[in-house]
């Protein structure tokens, strides 16, 4: 996802058409594919389906006169002999070690030397943002002054499938009050606000499943929070002990996979907090199996009396809104009054990205 933000900002200050594809697990093989050996998943699912706004074709402001972002299938019939570009090239430009702000003035003063109006960056070009970027502040934070104020991230949403689902199963978490807050639009005067603040809700992003397997690695790797977990006005700074050593792991693993007991303890020191004030329902996004999040839960309602604690296995979705239950998650994530996250996950970086660009105080956003 942020790969795709990045590249749409880069195609919108060139000024050209942003093109978009879908959702792909796999591109080449048939419709479905089997995901962990336990379930068919789709291959291919409209991006449409899980966000909006102007990565998927929809309109910038009024004085913005870049042309709509395109489908792929579009452009493939107006385009079928485009310039390609060889990723290479630019490479040499702006060279190794770049960081993302002098990456997008290469990329820019190439592509402004090219008349053609379709151009391609093969696949077989690799990634214009490597990807290691991405878990790297140094490289990744630098552009963020240009990027936050981009119509890209400024008018980036949910789909209607997300919000829909979100509607459907609001009241296992936030229960919409009587008074909604409305958008000021002269064109919709009565319409309520779909990224309003949550009041009284506290997030918790609790990935399990692989993660399990995975969080050993990254300190074995000596791995970093994600680049946009890694704002400087966040609390909950990560400081990378030394190791691999018998020392660093238990470090790694309070960040990335804590127990039960040191969850609770989190919650109960954000709840403490002047930002937690009036915290009353708990969300847990997750992919952590039923039994432990039975004790989960439990847990978390011996020591506090919640009005909700819902997980994201609680949640009754349709068959179109279970294939893109992440994008609720997050939108839940956004709007909660209150996040706690996991530095390692760029699920959470898509959270903690979101919330920073809308400028919701910093010591609401916060990681295990």
């Amino acid at each position: 996802m942020q790969d795709m933000v990045m590249t749409a900002h880069l195609t919108h200050r060139s000024g050209r058409t942003y093109v978009f594809d879908d959702y792909t697990w796999d591109k080449h093989g048939p419709p479905y594919s089997m995901f962990d050996d336990k379930r068919w998943i789709p291959s291919r699912i409209p991006l449409s389906a899980v966000i909006s706004g102007p990565i998927v074709g929809g309109p910038f402001a009024d004085d913005d006169t870049t042309p709509r972002a395109i489908a792929k299938a579009h452009w493939e019939k107006i385009c079928p002999n485009p310039i390609k570009i060889n990723g290479e090239e630019v490479r040499a430009i702006h060279g190794s070690g770049a960081d993302a702000t002098r990456i997008e003035e290469a990329w820019l003063e190439y592509l402004s030397k090219i008349d053609d109006p379709c151009v391609e960056v093969p696949e077989s070009s690799g990634s214009i943002f490597h990807i290691f970027m991405f878990g790297t502040k140094d490289e990744m934070l630098p552009i963020w002054p240009s990027l936050s104020t981009s119509p890209i991230i400024a008018l980036l949403g949910w789909s209607t499938l997300a919000h829909q689902g979100f509607e459907a199963n609001r009241h296992l978490f936030s229960p919409a009050t009587l008074q909604q807050p409305h958008i000021s639009d002269p064109a919709c005067p009565h319409c309520v606000d779909p990224y309003t603040p949550l009041d009284g809700l506290l997030a918790l992003h609790l990935r399990r499943g692989d993660f399990v397997q995975h969080c050993p690695n990254l300190c074995y790797w000596g791995a970093n929070f994600n680049a946009f977990n890694r704002f400087p006005e966040l609390p909950d700074q990560w400081v990378k002990p030394d190791g691999p050593t018998e020392e660093s792991m238990p470090v790694y693993m309070r960040r990335c996979l804590p127990t039960i007991e040191q969850i609770v303890e989190k919650v109960e020191e954000v709840r403490a907090s002047a930002a937690g004030r009036g915290l009353r329902n708990v969300y847990v996004m997750t992919n952590g199996d039923h039994e432990w999040l039975t004790d989960l839960k439990a847990a978390l309602r011996l020591a506090h009396v919640w009005e909700h604690v819902a997980t994201s296995r609680d949640m009754v979705l349709t068959p179109e809104e279970k294939h893109v239950s992440q994008a609720m998650d997050m939108l839940i994530g956004e709007r909660a009054q209150m996040f706690v996250g996991n530095g390692f996950s760029s699920m959470t970086s898509n959270i903690a990205m979101l919330r920073v660009a809308r400028r919701l105080d910093p010591d609401t956003t916060r990681m295990w």
